[in-house]
């Protein structure tokens, strides 16, 4: 089995960029087999929000409200993909988690980290 592991910083100012990384590690796995590689998020008091998802076709898929912010990048050679999103502000202060996704249903997991946007 594949586990999920984000990194990246805890605060970000402002206006500034947040990047995140997600690495896989365990079984073997090539981002071209049936699954969806996934960041979601979930701000304080609210429900969890899906932020995007990279399909095995390589094609990139994002939530209508974040898509001109977020970008979704994803490096074979290093089994990791990567969450960028520009322009922060405090709303998007929440626990950041990458995830696979098939059928719909999301597992594994990565543990979550939390990101904090203020000055």
């Amino acid at each position: 089995q594949v586990q999920l592991q984000e990194s990246g910083p805890d605060l970000v100012k402002p206006s500034h960029t947040l990047s995140l990384t997600c690495t896989i590690s365990g079984d073997s796995f090539t981002f071209t087999d049936d699954y969806h590689w996934a960041w979601l998020r979930q701000a304080p008091g609210k429900e969890l929000e899906w932020i995007g998802w990279i399909a095995p076709t390589g094609i990139i898929y994002y939530h209508p409200q974040l898509k001109i912010r977020a970008s979704i990048s994803r490096d074979a050679s290093k089994s990791l993909f990567i969450l960028t999103l520009t322009s922060v502000t405090p709303e998007d202060t929440a626990v950041y988690y990458c995830a696979r996704s098939s059928a719909g249903a999301f597992a594994p997991w990565g543990q979550g980290t939390q990101v904090t946007v203020s000055s």
